[in-house]
């Protein structure tokens, strides 16, 4: 069963696309480091410990549709605890974020998908159902803030 959240955000919609999209923006509220080509085939690599990009990371994941600034998709990887059921070429499962245009705001809509039927990805789904609402917030505190980079266009 796929993860779906949704989130509305008083920000425009195409500064919301900029902090999926551009490396210095998404560690204002993901990762600490990151690794952004905002192009099919190009990466989407977060690094949740920059010391070692190997581990607890998306090293390797690709955008797999980008539609400006409505809808982007990438490959995912999950922490490292989970990476024996969910880290492996062919068996990555993929993030798709819708971006609605609303009056004074954007609403972003997630939903993470390619889940395996069993008790290894049962635990790697749940830890995310709540990693996504964790992160979402943060993307909508980052992006209301109006702090750093997020602020202006």
């Amino acid at each position: 069963m796929d993860i779906v959240k949704e989130i509305r955000i008083a920000a425009d919609r195409k500064l919301v696309w900029k902090a999926w999209t551009e490396s210095e923006r998404i560690t204002q509220w993901f990762a600490p480091e990151a690794h952004i080509q905002p192009e099919v085939g190009g990466a989407f690599e977060l690094y949740f410990n920059p010391g070692n990009k190997d581990v607890m990371s998306t090293k390797g994941c690709k955008f797999i549709r980008l539609n400006a600034p409505e809808t982007l998709a990438f490959e995912w990887k999950g922490p490292d605890p989970f990476a024996a059921v969910m880290n492996e070429a062919g068996n990555l499962t993929v993030v798709e974020v819708v971006l609605e245009k609303l009056d004074g705001g954007t609403a972003v809509r997630l939903r993470h998908s390619g889940w395996g039927d069993s008790a290894d990805f049962e635990q790697a789904r749940a830890w995310h159902v709540e990693a996504w609402e964790q992160m979402l917030g943060s993307l909508k505190s980052s992006m209301e803030a109006g702090e750093g980079i997020l602020c202006c266009q």
